[in-house]
C-alpha cells in the first residue's frame, strides 16, 4: 500500500511543472483587479463547474500518454482549498513562484518545519489525511478563470493534472497582490483518499 502512495506522489510531483516559468504561466499584462476581486467572490461551485466541464471531454494532453477522459468530476474538499490559499497568499505576499514555498513566515508549513515546504506537506500540514494520490497546478498573472484554464490545459504537466482520474478532490484559491510581480496567484490542490 506505501509502494502504491509512494509511486503516485511521485508520479504527482512528475506532472507539477516543477514551478517552470513557461508563456502558459507567465503573463506580463495589466490585470483588472475590479474584475478579478468581483470573481473571487463567486462561489466555489461555479470554479468547480469549470474544472469539471474540462474533465467531461477527452483530450490529449501531449504528455506523451495519448488521449485521456472523460474523468469523473471532482468534488470541493475545503482541506485542499486551505492547502491552495496558503500557497496563493504565500506566493502573492512573498513575491515568489514556485510549487516550493519561499521560506518566508508567509510559507506557513514551511516556517514551522524550518526550510522552505513542499505542496505535498502543506496539503497535509492543512489536515488533508489518508490520502492515495495528491497534485498541485499554480499559475500567475491570468485575470480570469477562462484564461488560467485555457494556459492549465495548454501545458502538458498541467493539463494532466486536471484530467487525472486518479484525483477525486480539489480545493482552488486566488490571490491578489497589485504591486507584485504577476498581481494575482491561483494554486490548485489535488487530492484523493483511501
Amino acid at each position: 500500500m506505501f509502494n502504491k502512495f509512494l509511486l503516485l506522489l511521485t508520479i504527482a510531483v512528475m506532472t507539477m511543472g516543477c514551478g517552470e516559468e513557461s508563456s502558459s504561466t507567465v503573463r506580463t499584462t495589466t490585470l483588472n483587479i475590479e474584475k478579478i476581486k468581483l470573481f473571487k467572490r463567486s462561489s466555489n461551485q461555479n470554479i468547480l463547474e469549470v474544472i469539471n466541464n474540462a474533465r467531461m471531454m477527452q483530450r490529449d494532453c501531449h504528455d506523451g500518454k495519448g488521449v485521456i477522459g472523460p474523468s469523473d468530476p471532482l468534488v470541493w474538499n475545503n482541506n485542499l482549498y486551505s492547502a491552495a490559499l496558503e500557497h496563493s497568499q504565500d506566493m502573492a505576499q512573498s513575491n515568489t513562484f514556485s510549487h516550493i514555498g519561499s521560506g518566508t513566515i508567509y510559507d506557513r508549513t514551511g516556517y514551522v518545519i524550518s526550510r522552505k515546504s513542499y505542496f505535498d506537506e502543506r496539503i497535509r500540514a492543512n489536515g488533508y489525511e489518508n490520502f492515495s494520490s495528491l497534485g498541485e497546478n499554480i499559475a500567475g498573472g491570468q485575470s480570469s478563470l477562462d484564461e488560467v484554464m485555457e494556459s492549465w490545459l495548454r501545458s502538458p504537466e498541467h493539463c494532466a493534472n486536471i484530467m487525472n482520474p486518479l484525483f477525486s478532490e480539489i480545493g482552488v484559491s486566488i490571490r491578489i497582490r497589485e504591486d507584485s510581480k504577476y498581481g494575482i496567484y491561483w494554486t490548485q490542490s489535488f487530492g484523493d483518499r483511501y
